[in-house]
């Protein structure tokens, strides 16, 4: 009954074989066509195995068979039906069905159009790996996979002209080695946990860890830390936030599929799904809640000066991430799932809007100096890009959190835990979602609102249908996906509970729900009044820069966290390997180079001693003897 969970992964699979054998058959956008089908069947199967879960709320094992057997390590390809794991499947087939549809349009004419939908397909099986998993050894293959297809899709476009291709790899090796830092600690939790229970399947670890530690115990406080520290590189938390801004080198379908709604949500689901262990390491928690409140705020203040469209959006996530993490830190994980579920639709849509805005500029933006993705350079695109502008600014409302937009009752619930769980968490996130409201509004001004403010934005048009009815079918999420969870229906929650899941909600709170609203009017109502009637199409200025002056370069350049980081690690670093290349070259090398030297010389000279002649041959064979016989005697003697 659950074994469609098994064909949900199957069909991408399936599509990346495909692709690879038919490459050198099929024209576009047959392999997209291919990839987006299988991606259907594996949305189909994910649907059947809701409707079994519905039916055995109980859920099930799916055991494959065996991998590893060695000691006490047992390792078995085994994936688990459960409400959790079941919600992600869906989330991760749904948003990625929606942008295969878009990227068929997107990626029209592009010279490697079947190695990108490969990559997609392969993404999709690997992050359902990630969430379907039973085991923390299976989840760290799907974890690893979803890092390496990350790598693939950031680094695309390698061989661009201008130096943008170097531009473009270099941020794909940022996120490969960032990551590395967090996977690193991921790893030895694993150690750490096999360590202490013998087992790393999850379900044997959260009932011994609930049954042989005590609450505040040392050794699961290490343990959630290193996973904190593990989800910190995934989901781009502070300190390990620096690979997501320059992730979006890659396509903007790419942005939108990986690095919005799916993989960075991993470490989110991975705090959720070991919640039990972290509910007995209450510092661990207050870790957690800490760094994803600090990253909220910053995400969003850093997103308020950046002037690339995508950046915008990828600090946004920074933030958004930040309210799951702490959410999920501080045991209020349906709201935390909640916030993953509606973000993932609204914020795949703001991604897809852009490389709607993008694409179009693109095609009539041939000037040298021009960039598509600089927001100084649109302006008036409402009248020219009708479709993009209303699914945009839904996105954008749930993303500012207006009711009844989704993004007001997934975020308001989250608020209300940080509310009772501590006052600086919640001052911290308050101040988060004002900064949402106003650089999201900023956003949107400058992209749409005023007069054009270049060529390609005065001849802008309209994007292609397949693009643009995913774009409408996530904004009808982004709009009514918050009744999944209305105040006082609690569907989700009732869910949540019901499937014997860790849960602590605070419920609806009227006075924080409010001060919520009346904060995100705020935010908005200041960005009209800084970007509105005109005022940001009196030159490239930005009006918040006249404000914020000195301040405002700092923001840009993300608080120079990003700078810091170069000069404290990657210059050392490089510094390091230099030398090591030069002690290699002139110290291991010189001294191979003076021992190879010494052998020829000693070689060249005797040498001289082979004249072909028979009697001085035997001469030198005599006194060898002669002295062999001399050194015999004087040892025995002495």
């Amino acid at each position: 009954m659950f074994n469609w969970v098994v064909l949900s992964i199957a069909f991408p699979l399936a599509g990346v074989l495909l692709n690879l054998a038919l490459s050198r058959r099929l024209r576009e956008p047959w392999p997209g066509v291919l990839a987006t089908i299988m991606v259907a069947g594996a949305g189909i199967a994910a649907a059947l195995t809701a409707g079994a879960l519905a039916a055995e709320p109980e859920g099930s094992v799916i055991t494959l068979g065996s991998w590893i057997a060695v000691g006490d390590l047992h390792v078995t390809w085994a994936l688990r039906v459960d409400l959790l794991s079941t919600l992600m499947m869906l989330v991760v087939t749904l948003v990625g069905l929606l942008i295969h549809v878009y990227s068929i349009g997107y990626m029209r004419g592009d010279a490697r159009f079947t190695r990108f939908f490969i990559y997609l397909n392969l993404f999709v099986a690997a992050m359902l790996l990630l969430v379907t998993a039973d085991n923390l050894v299976v989840m760290f293959v799907g974890w690893e996979s979803v890092g390496l297809c990350s790598y693939l899709l950031i680094g695309f476009w390698f061989d661009k002209t201008k130096g943008e291709g170097w531009r473009n790899s270099t941020a794909a090796r940022k996120a490969f080695i960032v990551n590395r830092v967090g996977d690193l600690g991921l790893l030895l939790a694993l150690f750490m946990i096999f360590w202490t229970f013998k087992t790393l399947a999850i379900e044997e670890v959260l009932e011994q860890a609930a049954h042989t530690l005590e609450l505040g115990a040392p050794i699961a406080t290490a343990m959630a830390l290193l996973l904190l520290l593990g989800v910190s590189g995934k989901s781009a938390q502070l300190p390990l936030f620096l690979w997501l801004p320059d992730a979006m080198a890659g396509p903007t379908p790419a942005s939108a599929l990986i690095h919005a709604a799916t993989m960075v949500t991993a470490g989110v689901y991975l705090i959720i799904r070991m919640q039990a262990l972290f509910v007995l390491a209450p510092a661990a928690q207050m870790t957690a809640a800490a760094v994803g409140a600090v990253t909220a705020l910053f995400g969003a203040s850093a997103a308020l000066a950046q002037t690339d469209i995508k950046r915008v959006l990828a600090f946004s996530t920074i933030s958004q991430l930040g309210f799951m993490v702490t959410a999920a830190g501080i045991g209020s994980t349906s709201a935390g799932l909640f916030h993953l579920m509606t973000h993932a639709c609204f914020k795949s849509l703001l991604f897809l809007a852009a490389g709607s805005v993008i694409h179009a500029l693109k095609h009539h933006g041939r000037q040298a100096d021009f960039d598509a993705q600089d927001m100084r350079f649109m302006g008036g695109l409402w009248r020219r890009m009708p479709w993009t502008f209303i699914t945009y600014w839904a996105g954008a409302l749930a993303l500012i959190g207006l009711p009844p937009f989704s993004g007001f009752f997934s975020k308001d619930e989250i608020l209300a835990s940080a509310y009772e769980y501590h006052p600086a968490i919640f001052i911290l996130l308050f101040a988060a979602a004002f900064l949402t409201a106003l650089y999201v509004a900023r956003q949107g001004l400058l992209i749409f609102a005023g007069r054009p403010r270049s060529k390609a934005a005065v001849a802008a048009a309209e994007s292609e249908r397949v693009m643009i009815w995913p774009l409408l079918i996530l904004a009808l999420f982004s709009a009514v996906g918050g009744a999944l969870n209305l105040p006082g229906n609690g569907l989700l929650a009732h869910w949540w509970e019901e499937s014997g899941l860790p849960v602590h909600e605070a419920g609806f709170n009227p006075t924080v729900a409010a001060l919520a609203a009346a904060v995100a009017l705020a935010g908005v109502g200041l960005a009209w009044a800084l970007y509105g009637r005109g005022k940001a199409d009196v030159s490239h200025a930005d009006p918040l820069e006249k404000h914020l002056g000195r301040l405002f370069p700092g923001i840009q350049q993300g608080w120079g966290l990003d700078a810091l980081s170069v000069k404290a690690v990657v210059y050392p670093f490089n510094r390091l390997g230099v030398a090591l290349s030069r002690f290699d070259l002139n110290g291991i090398g010189g001294a191979d180079r003076g021992l190879a030297h010494v052998v020829g010389l000693s070689a060249q000279r005797l040498s001289k001693i082979q004249t072909g002649y028979l009697n001085w041959n035997i001469a030198i064979m005599i006194v060898g003897i002669a002295t062999v016989l001399l050194l015999v005697a004087l040892w025995r003697t002495g």
